[in-house]
């Protein structure tokens, strides 16, 4: 390991890493890409994109109406 485990460094980095396979979890499970029929990297990649791009316009518009506890929300409607 090039990082010692009983640093700080690698716990932020850790952390990090849980955070990343949070949002990959939400891209198959909510948004369909675990069982899905998309032939060709260029339609995948533009199909997680926009994927992407929804969570994040989600995200910033529950934070422009001030709801940003329900930033992560993907059922909650941003009213």
């Amino acid at each position: 390991m090039p990082i010692a485990r009983s640093s700080y460094k690698w716990k932020r980095m850790y952390n990090g890493r849980t955070a990343v396979e949070r949002v990959n979890s939400r891209i198959d499970l909510s948004f369909g890409f675990e069982h899905h029929f998309i032939r060709g990297k260029a339609k995948m990649t533009l199909r997680v994109g926009l994927a992407l791009i929804v969570m994040l316009s989600m995200a910033l518009a529950r934070i422009k109406r001030n709801q940003a506890e329900d930033m992560r929300s993907l059922i909650k409607q941003a009213a």
